[in-house]
C-alpha cells in the first residue's frame, strides 16, 4: 500500500498522541488562566483504543510516535500503552514528553515496557523561577526525576527549554553547561502564540538568532549541522542543530520565527480521539465516534488517508504572515472548545 502525502507531497511519518490534558504545571507559556474546561474522562480513548489508532497510522506510513499530554504520566499505568505500542510491527521511535515532576516514580516500568526515549521540559535551573513560571514548587523533583532516568538505562535525552524574553533568557549558557554535564541535549524553543498562550506578546519572544548569537559569543562561536550530516535530524524534524566552539551539541526549535511547516510530517491525536494535522489547527478530525461505533479497519484507514491526503496545513507560515500578531484564540473561544489548548493537543 503506498504512503499517503498532503497536498503539499509531506508524507505521514510522525504521530504524537496524547494521553491526557491534565498537567500538574501552570507554565505561564502554556496555562496560564486560572480555570480550564477539561475533556470529560468516560471519553478519553483507552489503551486498547489507542494501539489501534497507533497501528493504523503506522500502516499508513507512521514510523516515530510520541507519547504527550498534558502531562502524560497522571494517566494511570501508562506502560501497559507503552507495551502495547512497542508490539506494533512499524514503530521505529517511541517517545515521550514529560516535565519529570513524576519521572522518578515511572522511568524504570517505562523503560522496561519498551520506551526507546525521553524529552523533559526544564526552562530553569533557579527554584524560585521555577515557581514563578509553573506556579509549583517542583524543580527537585524534576531533576531528580532525570537523574532517576539516567539510572534506569534512558541514555538518549532531550532537555527542552521555552525562552521568554526577561524571564530565563539569561539562563541560556547554564542550562548549556547544565546539559552537557548531564550528557543530555538542550533544545531552546522560541515561544509559541498557539492554542492555550492566551498571554503571548511577540516582544516575549526570544528569537532564534537572538540565542545563537549569545550562545555563540559565549561559547566560541557555532556550526550549524547540516542536513545529512550523522549530527544531524532528519529533515522533517523540529530542531535545528548547531556544535558550539568547544564541541556541544544542541538545537533551537524556531516555529514562531522560521516555521518549518514546509518538511513537517507529524500529526497529532488528543485523548478523547479528534485528529489534528497542525498544531495551529482549528478543527480535528473526529476518530473516537466511528471507532465506537464499530467501524472496520478499512474504513477507519480510508478516513485516515483521505484526511492527510486533503492536508494543507501551513500554520506557523500563516501566523508569521499576519501584520498584527497576537495570541491565536481567546479565552472564550479556548472555554467553548477545549481541544483547541495546547496541552489537549498534545504541543
Amino acid at each position: 500500500m503506498n504512503a499517503p502525502r498532503d497536498r503539499h507531497g509531506r508524507p505521514l511519518e510522525a504521530l504524537r498522541l496524547s494521553v491526557t490534558d491534565r498537567c500538574n504545571l501552570r507554565c505561564s507559556y502554556c496555562m496560564p488562566e486560572p480555570d480550564y474546561t477539561w475533556l470529560p474522562r468516560t471519553e478519553l480513548l483507552s489503551f486498547d483504543e489507542l494501539a489501534r489508532l497507533t497501528r493504523l497510522f503506522v500502516e499508513l506510513g507512521v514510523r516515530r510516535v510520541r507519547l504527550t499530554g498534558g502531562e502524560p504520566l497522571l494517566r494511570q499505568d501508562l506502560p501497559v500503552l507503552v507495551s502495547q505500542l512497542r508490539a506494533i510491527d512499524g514503530v521505529e521511535d517511541l517517545a515521550l514528553t514529560t516535565n519529570g515532576l513524576l519521572l522518578a516514580d515511572h522511568a524504570a516500568a517505562l523503560k522496561e515496557a519498551g520506551l526507546d526515549r525521553l524529552t523533559v521540559s526544564l526552562d530553569t535551573l533557579d527554584r524560585a523561577r521555577f515557581m514563578e513560571l509553573s506556579r509549583v514548587d517542583g524543580l527537585e523533583r524534576t531533576l531528580g526525576g532525570l537523574a532517576t532516568a539516567k539510572g534506569a538505562g534512558f541514555s538518549r535525552i532531550k532537555l527542552d527549554t521555552v525562552v521568554l524574553a526577561g524571564v530565563n533568557d539569561g539562563e541560556l549558557l547554564e542550562l548549556l553547561a547544565f546539559a552537557r554535564d548531564e550528557d543530555c541535549e538542550l533544545r531552546f524553543i522560541e515561544y509559541m502564540d498557539v492554542g492555550g498562550a492566551t498571554r503571548w506578546r511577540k516582544e516575549d519572544v526570544v528569537p532564534r538568532d537572538t540565542i545563537l548569537a549569545r550562545v555563540g559569543e559565549a561559547r566560541g562561536g557555532l556550526k550549524a549541522v547540516a542536513d545529512g550530516h550523522p549530527d544531524a535530524p532528519d529533515t522533517s524534524a523540529p530542531a535545528r542543530r548547531y556544535r558550539t566552539g568547544d564541541g556541544q551539541l544542541f538545537g533551537v526549535i524556531a516555529s514562531t520565527t522560521a516555521p518549518f511547516c514546509a518538511a513537517c510530517d507529524r500529526s497529532r491525536v488528543t485523548a478523547d480521539g479528534h485528529w489534528f494535522d497542525c498544531l495551529y489547527a482549528s478543527e480535528g478530525l473526529d476518530l473516537r465516534a466511528p471507532l465506537r461505533e464499530g467501524a472496520s479497519d478499512d474504513a477507519l484507514r480510508v478516513l485516515l488517508r483521505d484526511g492527510w491526503e486533503a492536508r494543507n496545513a501551513r500554520g506557523a507560515e500563516r501566523r508569521l504572515e499576519l501584520a498584527h500578531r497576537g495570541p491565536q484564540f481567546d479565552l472564550d473561544t479556548l472555554l467553548a472548545d477545549p481541544r483547541l489548548e495546547m496541552h489537549t493537543k498534545g504541543g
